[in-house]
């Protein structure tokens, strides 16, 4: 397969790039959990105990550091419609969330639980277009918010990937209609040419 110019740009710089080789380093699965560390340390999103559910999991990094912060008395269920090598502390499912079987077994396995956290760092794939790629993130994240209105308990969190573009104001101003506040965080691992923003939702009401 003849790779693009755009292709090989992205792994040059993938693999130079200082969050990927400080995640190998120290033995996480992707750069994407220094994204979930920063936002951790100024919001303090986790707790000891806590029942969370990762969206968009693979390859497992948010889910690493999730396990890492609630401890062995917490559980991770974890979902992608990639593989992700099992460890402790994680229920993963395999599907596409977009699709309602796979939706329906996740709430399955929830059991009833009262969910803690819900988080979502799920994206399409990116195609380069803006006009198609913000309304599939958007998407994507509505599916994230429709199950959070599920799956969490009142007081509980929503953490969410969105793309900055149409449908942003809007979705904004929902959350703040079902949670007590809503901000913006910008992770300094965060590619800075990336219209990648994290909306926090905290309260659910």
């Amino acid at each position: 397969m003849v790779r693009s110019k755009s292709s090989k740009r992205w792994l040059k710089e993938h693999f130079d790039d200082y969050y990927v080789q400080k995640a190998q380093r120290e033995g996480w699965r992707s750069r994407a959990v220094y994204k979930l560390q920063e936002i951790d340390e100024k919001d303090r999103l986790f707790k000891p105990g806590m029942i969370v559910v990762d969206l968009g999991a693979a390859p497992g990094g948010w889910s690493q550091w999730a396990t890492h912060r609630i401890g062995e008395k917490g559980h991770v269920y974890a979902l992608d419609i990639l593989p992700v090598e099992p460890f402790a502390g994680v229920t993963f499912i395999q599907g596409d969330f977009r699709e309602d079987a796979v939706y329906q077994q996740l709430l399955g396995a929830l059991a009833g639980r009262a969910v803690d956290l819900v988080m979502s760092d799920m994206a399409p794939n990116m195609s380069g277009n803006a006009a198609v790629d913000i309304p599939r993130a958007m998407y994507l994240a509505e599916l994230a918010v429709d199950f959070a209105d599920q799956a969490l308990k009142p007081g509980g969190d929503l953490l969410l990937k969105v793309f900055q573009g149409e449908g942003f104001d809007q979705l904004v101003r929902d959350l703040r209609q079902k949670y007590a506040k809503v901000v913006t965080r910008k992770p300094k691992a965060s590619r800075p040419r990336s219209r990648e923003v994290y909306l926090l939702a905290r309260g659910k009401q």
